[in-house]
């Protein structure tokens, strides 16, 4: 396994109006006493688990702003640049050489965005993260790579979970399943964005608070047979809330193939919506000071 796949051509409106001149994705975090674009906290997080390749998959007329971020500074910037700011310049450069930029023509969901790196990822599994979120693990290794682990063990998909209260269950997705280990579940049902009385009555688990669920976290290991499910989708046009959703190609997917849940030892930081990019702020920069 060596490809990953950031989707990052939504338009942020949740983030409006600061996102109509800055990309959502483009946002900063504070993370090891560096300002960065949240896209690169992502992009580093996949390499520091091994994966050789990246693709960012963002709107056409956006393609020079990504690419420009891997590119070396104006040289009167250059010179300005501190000796470790030059240093960590020309490691953002090599990274760069790993990034493949894809584009989705149409903004026509998160599922479609995903849909779009196919031909790119090809007939291997492949690990995807939400563009709107970073993480840090609690362990010596990276919540990546915790999934990854949990992938060549059961062979099967795996998907980030969280621990979610329910106040706050209606803002991601949602699983239920049958517990493996402590941390490891065979699921049986995915579902986006219940409301609270949904939750309640399908995906309350034992072991788990009245009123807690499982929630996605923001990264997948996932075999090719979902881009496949993704284009009969596409297809036959088969939206919720009027976009194409990757949860929907999942839960339809999962009981051909199976699919794995796993609650990652660690935090996955939104930005997406203002109250939880303020908290990203805070709490992400004072954990990576």
């Amino acid at each position: 396994m060596i490809k990953a796949v950031i989707p990052a051509a939504g338009f942020g409106t949740r983030l409006f109006p600061a996102s109509q001149v800055v990309k959502k994705e483009l946002f900063p975090v504070i993370d090891g006493g560096r300002t960065k674009p949240a896209i690169l906290a992502i992009v580093e997080e996949a390499v520091e688990a091994g994966l050789d390749e990246i693709a960012i998959v963002v709107r056409p007329g956006d393609v020079p702003l990504f690419a420009s971020l891997f590119e070396p500074p104006p040289s009167s910037l250059w010179e300005k640049l501190k000796p470790l700011d030059r240093a960590y310049s020309e490691k953002i450069q090599g990274i760069g050489k790993r990034v493949t930029l894809l584009t989705q023509e149409i903004a026509d969901g998160y599922g479609h965005a995903v849909w779009c790196a196919k031909d790119w990822v090809g007939n291997e599994p492949f690990v995807l993260f939400l563009g709107d979120h970073v993480y840090r693990s609690n362990l010596e290794i990276s919540c990546t790579e915790q999934l990854i682990e949990v992938y060549h063990r059961t062979q099967t998909s795996v998907i980030s979970l969280r621990l979610a209260q329910g106040a706050s269950i209606s803002h991601s997705g949602c699983v239920s399943g049958d517990w493996m280990d402590d941390r490891t579940l065979s699921l049986s049902s995915i579902v986006e964005k219940p409301t609270l009385e949904e939750a309640r009555a399908n995906f309350q688990l034992d072991r788990l608070n009245p009123d807690e669920f499982l929630s996605m976290f923001g990264i997948y290991v996932l075999k090719p047979q979902i881009f496949e499910c993704l284009e009969q989708q596409i297809q036959e046009n088969m939206r919720d809330r009027g976009e194409f959703q990757l949860t929907s190609a999942l839960e339809a997917l999962r009981p051909d193939i199976g699919m794995m849940g796993f609650l990652v030892n660690g935090r996955c930081f939104d930005f997406g919506m203002p109250h939880t990019y303020f908290e990203t702020m805070v709490e992400f920069s004072r954990l990576n000071a």
